[in-house]
Order: structure tokens, then sequence, then C-alpha cells
């Protein structure tokens, strides 16, 4: 099955437990339609560049699945439709990376930049 990196970002005002419900119920709505929530990272909240619908902040979350294209289909569709979800990206990648996220990794871990 097709592998896939997903970044979703919540409303401000919801809790750090209802932000994590989201990203369980999203899971669940992917094995529903025969895929897998291989890993997920909750980011926090985090400000925004701009404004969202007169948010600054959001609450940040990344997850990596392995499913068919009509599981991921549904699940965006439901994010759209959810009202506590402001913005889903969805990228195809051709492998998961190991270990966490950029994001989450501490600055002495990371990589150093390249110098030109």
């Amino acid at each position: 099955m097709p592998l896939y990196e997903h970044v979703m970002i919540a409303r401000q005002d919801l809790s750090n437990t209802q932000a994590e419900a989201l990203i369980e119920h999203f899971g669940t709505v992917l094995s529903d339609n025969g895929g897998t929530l291989v890993d997920h990272e909750y980011w926090g909240v985090k400000t925004m560049s701009y404004k969202i619908n007169k948010n600054r902040k959001g609450h940040y979350a990344f997850l990596r699945s392995d499913a068919p294209a009509p599981a991921v289909q549904e699940m965006e569709r439901l994010m759209r439709l959810h009202d506590d979800v402001m913005r889903v990206l969805t990228v195809k990648v051709d492998a998961h990376a190991e270990g966490p996220s950029v994001q989450m990794q501490k600055r002495d871990e990371r990589e150093p930049r390249r110098r030109n």
C-alpha cells in the first residue's frame, strides 16, 4: 500500500487531550477503511505565520499512514468537514523516515546545515 504523511492544524482553544483525541479519531477512520496509522506525533501549540479563521495559534499533529488512496481521501474529507480542524496537508512518500520528525528532534541531534 502507498505511504503517506499528514500534517494537521486544529483550533487553538482545544485542550491537549482533545487534540490527541482527534488524532486517534482519524486513525480509526483510516483503519476502518483498510489502512493503518503507522505513527503519530503531537507537536503542540505553535504560532502560525498568518491568521487562519481568526486564530493565531494552532495544535499541530503529524501522522504517518500506510493506507489505500480511498481511505486517505475519506480521512481528508472528514478532516475538512470537522469544525476543529483548520488545515490539512497530505504528501505521498516513498518510505517513512526512521525516528522522530525534524520538528521533534533537539537542535543538537539535527544534521548541520549546508554551507555554500
